[in-house]
C-alpha cells in the first residue's frame, strides 16, 4: 500500500486524508493507487507542481510519478502548465468536477463499453448462424447487446445535455419516475 507517512508535514491533514482515500478508491476502480494519489494531490493543489515535487510530497519514486503522469495525461485529467523561467514540466488537474467526471466516463466507455458492444455485435452475428446454439441463448445474447447499446447511446446523449439541466434531472432522483408515469407495482416499464 502506498501510504503518505514521512511527507505529511508538507501536506495538510485534510489533503493527506483525501489523497489516501482517493488512492484507495482508485485501486478499487482498477486504477493504480499512485495514479489516483497523484491525481488527488494535483486536484487539491492551489498551484501547478513538477514531477520532483509530486514525488517528494507523496514519497513516490520519480519513475512511478512519470508513468502515472503519462496515464493521467492520457485520461486528460491533468495538463502540462508552462511556467516562465522553469524548464521543467508542471502539472495541474482539471478542477471542474463535471468536466473531470465526464472525461472519466468517456474514457471508461471508450476502454470498456465500446469494445464490449463491438464484441457482442460480433457474437450475435455469429450466433445467428450457429446451429449448435439454442434459441434461448441467442435471445439472451441479443438482449445483452440491446442493453449495452441502449446504455451506450444514453451515455452519449447525456453528454449533450447542458450541465444545469443534467443537475436538475439528477436532483429529481426518484422523482424522475413521475415524469415517465411509473410507480412500484405497476409492472415492467415499456421498452
Amino acid at each position: 500500500m502506498t501510504e503518505i507517512i514521512e511527507h505529511t508535514a508538507k501536506l495538510s491533514p485534510a489533503a493527506t486524508e483525501f489523497i489516501l482515500h482517493w488512492g484507495n478508491l482508485g485501486s478499487q476502480w482498477g486504477v493504480n493507487r499512485s495514479v489516483a494519489q497523484i491525481h488527488a494531490l494535483l486536484f487539491v493543489s492551489d498551484r501547478a507542481l513538477h514531477a520532483e515535487e509530486i514525488a517528494e510530497l507523496l514519497g513516490l519514486a520519480r519513475s512511478n510519478v512519470s508513468n502515472s503522469i503519462k496515464e493521467l495525461l492520457g485520461w486528460r485529467l491533468i495538463e502540462r502548465v508552462p511556467l516562465l523561467g522553469d524548464r521543467r514540466d508542471h502539472f495541474t488537474a482539471e478542477k471542474d468536477i463535471w468536466e473531470m467526471v465526464t472525461r472519466i466516463a468517456a474514457g471508461r466507455k471508450a476502454r470498456e463499453v465500446d469494445p464490449a458492444e463491438a464484441a457482442l455485435k460480433a457474437c450475435v452475428a455469429r450466433a445467428a448462424t450457429d446451429p449448435d446454439l439454442s434459441a434461448d441463448a441467442k435471445a439472451r445474447l441479443g438482449e445483452m447487446l440491446d442493453f449495452v447499446t441502449v446504455m451506450s447511446r444514453w451515455h452519449d446523449e447525456m453528454l449533450q445535455v447542458p450541465k444545469p439541466a443534467l443537475m436538475r434531472l439528477i436532483k429529481l432522483g426518484a422523482g424522475v419516475t413521475k415524469l415517465i408515469n411509473w410507480r412500484p407495482g405497476k409492472g415492467k416499464a415499456a421498452k
